[in-house]
Order: structure tokens, then C-alpha cells, then sequence
């Protein structure tokens, strides 16, 4: 393959994932309807300080934790994404793969393949999370 192929390929490539992009999630996300409350009645930096994950189409956020996400593949058969991040722990940095399904209009459920070992102190990214109306990223 020549350098104009390869080019033109990675152009092309460059086009999918924009578009994969383009539909991907909209707005704040977080692991419970209750959650979402208190971010609306306090700030979502309540629910952060405390610990809360929260979920946008860059990536997921807490305190002293944050996960980047670098690609973002659309299902053709499912309402899901396949997605690459690199996480970020104090002095620990670690890739996960996420698959992300879309439950309902307000309603993602989130796998990650990471183990997580729950008495090591590791952050799940695991988990279902919701929809927040009226709550944006600070």
C-alpha cells in the first residue's frame, strides 16, 4: 500500500469515527436517579467530592480519578458503543475497555473487562447509570 492509500484510508477511518462519535451519549450521567437529585438540588461537585462517578461523552469523572475516552465505535446492531479510555488513579495509570449500552433514553448500563478487586481500593467503572436533566458538566 502506498502513502496515498494509506492516506485516503486513514481519512475514511477518521470519517467512521467522527460519525460513531456524532450519536454517541449526550449530557451528565450518574450511577443513581437519587444522585441525580442531589446534583440538581446541591451541584454535581456535591456528588463528585463524595465520591460519585460521573459519566459524559469525554469520559468518566471523579475525585482524584478520571478515565479519558480515546475511541468510540458504534454498534450496528445494538443501541451500543464499544469504547478504549485510559484511566487515571493517584499514581496509577491503566487502559479499560468499555462497552456501553443504551437502556432506555435515559439509561446506560456500562461493562468494563477491567477486575476490579473491591478490598484493593480500585474504581469500578462498571455499572448503570443515569440520565441527568439540568445537570452539566462544571
Amino acid at each position: 500500500m502506498n502513502w496515498r492509500n494509506l492516506a485516503t484510508v486513514s481519512l475514511l477511518w477518521l470519517g467512521v469515527c467522527e460519525a460513531s462519535a456524532e450519536d454517541f451519549i449526550k449530557g451528565v450521567y450518574l450511577q443513581s436517579e437519587e444522585l441525580c437529585a442531589q446534583a440538581k438540588k446541591d451541584t454535581l461537585q456535591t456528588v463528585v467530592d463524595a465520591g460519585g462517578l460521573v459519566l459524559s461523552a469525554s469520559g468518566i469523572e471523579s475525585v482524584e480519578y478520571n478515565c479519558e475516552f480515546l475511541n468510540v465505535t458504534r454498534a450496528t446492531r445494538a443501541p451500543a458503543w464499544a469504547v478504549t479510555a485510559l484511566c487515571q488513579e493517584p499514581g496509577h495509570l491503566f487502559p479499560d475497555t468499555l462497552s456501553i449500552l443504551e437502556l432506555s433514553p435515559t439509561q446506560l448500563d456500562l461493562v468494563s473487562v477491567r477486575t476490579v478487586d473491591a478490598e484493593g481500593g480500585q474504581t469500578n467503572n462498571a455499572g448503570t447509570y443515569y440520565l441527568c436533566d439540568g445537570v452539566t458538566m462544571p
